[in-house]
């Protein structure tokens, strides 16, 4: 199949730091720290490589790995993007978003992940969602839907995508479609997309801080935490500025897709507050940012997210959601790891200051490396 629909899709790489912050009411201007503490951690390969725990299920190449928690048996579910049957992009082409599972996740490091089957049947990875890729599915032109975060509560397991109208888009576009939620109550066999989508770029809102979400998990307060932000997964999106803001919703709300029931942090009359009388507030911004991950670890909240401007892999902490971030840190590196991005954190990591990440590496030139690699103690 054409790689047409997919260029450009790596790291930009480019000088300069500073980032500003806006939590709990009290902005102020940061400066990241200057380390790279995986610095010599080269990265375990998840996929790519003959006969590979991947391959055996039916996945040769892939990106993303966006990992996640099956509840319902203790496993592990693992989301890819455009995914083909051999390495390096070659064989046939799967689709976006596909799901490889693991029983047994060694939090260590010692072990590295491992795939035992692959959905929506063991040793046959496929597409999960029901759709056509390169054409108008009802919605307006799309050539694929991009995983960015997965969950499962209460026996159903959800997705959060992007669809793609231009991978390339203009300076100041985002060139998404729309965003959604697809649902599982077979955990993850098969699909239903809600009926509310929330419209992108080419349905008339470009830069919409609905692009992206992350599931932070459920609280102990009950609440279901979600950050999210503008659409940069082609790393291209110039007036992305690294915005992101954070709204709450009851599981049960959300099972409903009842979305408009959702509470946004918000700063409103001189105070920062959880509201319904008003949207989200920005909480993060500064560079561009592509894909986000935070997830509730031991306590403690950890952000993980690709500075594209940077061209690393940062990670922040917080103790509650709408709390003030630690100064950003990065922590992979172009320099080490060329054409990297993602980053995603893992919610089996061993501790909030032992985090295991998994970071995508793609170049556009064919026969280049296109993978998931795994880091471990990743301290935030």
């Amino acid at each position: 199949m054409s790689l047409s629909f997919r260029p450009n899709r790596r790291s930009v790489l480019k000088a300069g730091m500073g980032l500003t912050l806006a939590g709990a009411g009290l902005p102020a201007a940061v400066t990241p720290a200057v380390a790279a503490v995986a610095a010599g951690q080269r990265g375990t390969p998840l996929c790519d490589q003959a006969g590979d725990s991947a391959s055996q299920q039916g996945l040769g190449s892939s990106d993303l790995g966006i990992p996640y928690y099956r509840e319902h048996d203790g496993s592990w579910g693992y989301v890819f993007g455009d995914s083909w049957t051999g390495t390096r992009q070659s064989g046939d082409y799967i689709g976006s978003p596909v799901m490889l599972n693991q029983a047994d996740f060694d939090a260590s490091g010692a072990t590295p992940i491992s795939f035992t089957w692959a959905q929506p049947t063991g040793g046959r990875a496929g597409q999960l969602f029901d759709y056509r890729h390169d054409t108008d599915n009802g919605h307006g032109f799309e050539v694929s839907r991009i995983p960015n975060d997965c969950v499962e509560f209460g026996g159903r397991t959800y997705i959060q995508y992007t669809s793609v109208a231009v991978w390339g888009p203009p300076a100041g576009y985002d060139g998404s479609l729309m965003s959604g939620v697809a649902y599982s109550d077979d955990y993850g066999v098969t699909w239903n997309d809600y009926d509310y989508h929330w419209a992108g770029d080419t349905q008339g809102t470009n830069q919409s801080l609905y692009g992206m979400w992350s599931f932070a998990g459920i609280d102990p307060d009950g609440w279901l935490y979600i950050f999210s932000k503008r659409w940069n997964g082609t790393h291209r999106n110039t007036a992305d500025g690294g915005a992101i803001q954070l709204f709450r919703i009851r599981p049960d709300d959300f099972r409903a897709g009842d979305f408009g029931a959702q509470q946004n942090w918000a700063h409103l009359g001189g105070s920062w507050q959880w509201t319904t009388a008003a949207p989200p507030s920005v909480i993060l911004t500064g560079h561009n940012t592509g894909e986000f991950s935070v997830k509730r670890i031991g306590g403690t909240y950890c952000m993980s997210y690709f500075d594209v401007d940077m061209g690393a892999i940062c990670t922040r902490t917080a103790p509650r959601p709408d709390a003030l971030w630690s100064i950003p840190v990065p922590q992979i590196t172009a320099l080490t790891v060329p054409n990297l991005y993602g980053g995603y954190i893992h919610p089996g990591s061993a501790s909030a200051t032992s985090l295991t990440l998994l970071v995508s590496q793609w170049n556009s030139t064919l026969g280049q490396p296109y993978r998931v690699l795994q880091f471990d103690g990743i301290n935030p």
